[in-house]
């Protein structure tokens, strides 16, 4: 896609208190709230992007606005951090729901099963109940869609894409061999790590090591789209601590797949595997393919990694606006 397209499209960042947390919200496209939107011009339906961990909304930036463009900008596409990884700078104001029972706090709200309470309870508060969703999880985010479905059936999900779906023996996977012990037995030593080098880091610094490292990724117009957002959070001891944390719960909680939840809604969703991808190797489509051989369980020919936002944010976001163009019509 021309980069002018991409430029052209508004990305707003937003925090909300969600779950006892400041949350951040990238915002694609003219909608910024739903509730308050003239009714002529509001959307009816919601693109959300759950990301993988790190759990942190800008790095799907360059996703969002080319799905956005693709799909003929007709429906805003929201993007969501995970609880903790990112809060509100002091010129930045925190949005909240009044009185309503979804901002309350979430018990460990940084573990895995309170980061899908915090993804609910997200579409629970800020998104009107009449607006329809599509689901994009990616990694374990994939995870957390398929427990959003078990766990909130009145949120009016049609579709649910699942990219390079982490939702099944995640400690046995290649990755997740060497990742285990790294997440589970020595997540204190990393910790102490962290906040020896980079507590007392400076931002200014945190921010050009950030830059060189997307640089050295070929990651520029990543860079240019984020301009407005604040990048520090990747290095921040904290933000990795959490991210670590989940890692690991990651490894010991993520182990079977769920196949009650994809029997009951097997029509809404959408499965993409990589045929090299270290966290959820062939067996693992093979296996789901033969479980499910009506389901709609696609295999990538192009060998787009499992990061594919590193790369292949365009490739990934034709893919995705292509099933929508075609489907939208029948949902």
């Amino acid at each position: 896609m021309d980069s002018e397209i991409k430029e052209d499209i508004p990305v707003h960042e937003e925090f909300v208190l969600c779950g006892g947390v400041e949350t951040q919200i990238l915002k694609c496209g003219p909608w910024t709230d739903l509730f308050n939107e003239q009714s002529d011009n509001r959307s009816k339906l919601l693109i959300f992007i759950i990301p993988g961990n790190p759990g942190f909304s800008p790095f799907y930036v360059s996703f969002a606005k080319a799905l956005h463009a693709l799909t003929n900008k007709r429906f805003p596409v929201w993007a969501i951090t995970y609880a903790g990884f990112a809060w509100a700078r002091k010129d930045k104001k925190v949005l909240t729901a009044l009185n309503d029972p979804n901002t309350q706090e979430i018990k460990d709200v940084y573990g895995l099963n309170g980061q899908i309470e915090h993804k609910i309870a997200f579409l629970r508060t800020y998104v009107p109940k009449e607006v329809k969703l599509i689901l994009i999880g990616h990694s374990i985010g994939s995870y957390i869609a398929l427990q959003i479905l078990k766990r909130a059936p009145e949120l009016p999900v049609i579709h649910t894409f699942l990219l390079f779906p982490t939702i099944e023996r995640m400690s046995e996977s290649p990755n997740g061999r060497i990742a285990t012990p790294l997440l589970c037995w020595f997540r204190y030593v990393l910790y102490a790590a962290n906040y020896l080098i980079l507590k007392p880091c400076p931002e200014k610094i945190k921010l050009l090591l950030i830059k060189m490292a997307f640089q050295v990724m070929n990651l520029k117009n990543e860079i240019s789209s984020m301009k407005e957002i604040s990048l520090t959070y990747l290095l921040h001891p904290f933000c990795l601590a959490n991210a670590a944390y989940l890692g690991g719960q990651e490894m010991m909680q993520v182990v079977k797949r769920d196949d009650e939840i994809i029997k009951e809604h097997l029509s809404k969703l959408t499965f993409y595997y990589s045929q090299t991808d270290p966290w959820c190797p062939m067996k693992y489509y093979e296996d789901i393919k033969k479980a499910f051989p009506e389901g709609d369980i696609r295999l990538c020919e192009k060998k787009i990694p499992h990061s594919f936002v590193i790369h292949f944010s365009q490739e990934v976001a034709c893919l995705v606006a292509e099933w929508l163009n075609n489907n939208l019509s029948k949902m």
